[in-house]
């Protein structure tokens, strides 16, 4: 049985489940959907009263920026579908490691910053973020539990996946937005 490289990784780190956001390439992993995120951009109350809410994407040129650093994010956001996107160059005013100090500085009102939006649903349900340029944002991610397929998958990896998928279906965050 030809086993692709995605599925020997998670063969080879000893993995039984594990949960992927984004699109899934043609694999021989056994997935299923279990929701969605969306990549949202957020900003304080506070720095949106001081220096104004942007209207369409190219607006952000002239506001604070702040963006993560421990995996390289590109220097240029994209709004829309694939077929029809905009790209805003940025020049980020902050580049932190960690999203929960890159989420401590936009609640001081230091910017603007783009994180998944389960990261920011409790600050986006009581008001100290607010979610921007909604129309503009791209399409929703897919979250998939994957798991390799044929014999690797223990019966205890089966019941686990099955019981991870029901209770991550259930979890509001990555339900779909009506």
């Amino acid at each position: 049985m030809e086993i692709d490289c995605k599925a020997r990784h998670l063969i080879d780190e000893g993995i039984d489940v594990a949960v992927r956001i984004g699109p899934l390439a043609d694999s021989n992993l056994i997935a299923r959907r279990v929701g969605e995120v969306r990549a949202v951009l957020v900003a304080s109350p506070t720095y949106l009263a001081a220096r104004g809410m942007p209207k369409k994407p190219a607006d952000l040129a002239a506001h604070d920026i702040v963006v993560g650093g421990a995996r390289p994010e590109p220097t240029e956001w994209r709004f829309g579908t694939p077929k029809r996107n905009t790209m805003v160059r940025l020049s980020p005013r902050l580049v932190v490691n960690e999203t929960e100090a890159r989420l401590v500085a936009v609640k001081a009102g230091q910017g603007i910053t783009r994180v998944l939006s389960y990261q920011v649903n409790e600050e986006l349900r009581t008001g100290s973020l607010v979610r921007l340029l909604t129309a503009f944002e791209p399409p929703a991610l897919p979250v998939h539990l994957v798991a390799p397929n044929g014999g690797h998958k223990t019966p205890k990896a089966r019941v686990f996946l099955d019981y991870a998928a029901e209770s991550l279906g259930k979890l509001r965050v990555i339900r779909p937005e009506k």
